[in-house]
Parts: C-alpha cells; sequence; structure tokens
C-alpha cells in the first residue's frame, strides 16, 4: 500500500489559491489523478471536483561532501467543491 499523500504544501502563494478552494499536496511521483481525487476524499472528507498535476524537477545541490541531487517530486493542486474547506489549511 503506498501512501499517496505525502505532505501539505503551506506557501504564501498557495495560500492565495486556498482563497479559490484551491489547495496543494505533495504526492507519490506514481500517483495518478482519480488515486489523488480519492485519497483526498478519503482523510479530508470532502467532495473534489477536479485535480491538476505537475512533476517538478529535481536539481543538483552542492555540500560539503560532494554533488548530490534532489529528486523529482510531484505536486497535486485540488479544486473542492463550492462551499467545501480544509480545516488544516484554515488554521483551525
Amino acid at each position: 500500500m503506498k501512501q499517496v499523500i505525502k505532505a501539505p504544501l503551506v506557501t504564501e502563494k498557495n495560500t492565495f489559491h486556498n482563497a479559490a478552494g484551491v489547495y496543494v499536496f505533495e504526492v507519490d511521483v506514481k500517483s495518478s489523478k482519480t488515486e489523488i481525487k480519492t485519497a483526498v476524499e478519503k482523510n479530508f472528507k470532502v467532495k473534489v471536483d477536479s485535480v491538476r498535476t505537475s512533476i517538478c524537477r529535481g536539481h543538483s545541490k552542492q555540500t560539503k561532501f560532494g554533488l548530490t541531487k534532489v529528486p523529482y517530486w510531484k505536486k497535486a493542486y485540488v479544486k473542492l467543491s463550492e462551499g467545501e474547506k480544509i480545516a488544516l489549511f484554515e488554521g483551525v
């Protein structure tokens, strides 16, 4: 059993999306849109309208041990139905 939702992404830019009913999550790279939709509906007990995903590129990072590589990761923009909210993002 893989864990579809890894973490919520709370940034200044994403808080503007929250006002429109769109919430952003870091998800597993191999998960599909339908898996993300069912996981959000099951975990937060809300109705999801649509899911958009994007794969974010990894990059190289210099450390004292040498050059390391940050892996690719995937984020999902989840739009909820009218009037639905996730309390995790609202600060309640």
